[in-house]
């Protein structure tokens, strides 16, 4: 299976977790915008949770070479909710049982970013923005 196939097959394994899909492109990094079906004012994590899942899935399966997946979550389209990412090297750490799936989502979750509070120059636990505190 080449790079491109594997890549091709990633849309339709989000979709089958649940995750809207509103473009992927599978170079490296993987970008991923989705809409969110909680639209509130935080990006919902459950959700994030899904979409990796879907992503090791594949991984563990042989069937997705790890990349740095850069998530965009959008309300609508062109309203952005909010960003994270996660790196290639958590998905290998991951797979590897070096490291636990608590310890991959917490490093995801500290890439997640607010829309809203990147506007106001805060971040999603209320403290200012510092300078590299972008995804």
């Amino acid at each position: 299976m080449t790079g491109d196939e594997r890549t091709t097959e990633v849309e339709p394994t989000l979709r089958s977790y649940g995750i809207s899909v509103e473009a992927v492109d599978g170079g490296d990094p993987l970008d991923l915008t989705y809409m969110t079906a909680f639209p509130g004012r935080e990006v919902h994590r459950g959700e994030i949770g899904r979409a990796l899942n879907a992503l090791i899935a594949r991984a563990e399966a042989d069937a997705w070479d790890p990349v740095r997946v850069e998530a965009t979550v959008v309300r609508s389209p062109g309203d952005v909710l909010g960003t994270w990412h996660a790196e290639a090297a958590w998905f290998e750490e991951l797979i590897a049982y070096e490291i636990s799936e608590t310890e991959f989502s917490t490093r995801v979750l500290e890439t997640l970013t607010h829309a809203d509070a990147e506007a106001d120059g805060s971040v999603a636990d209320g403290e200012p923005a510092e300078p590299g505190d972008e995804a």
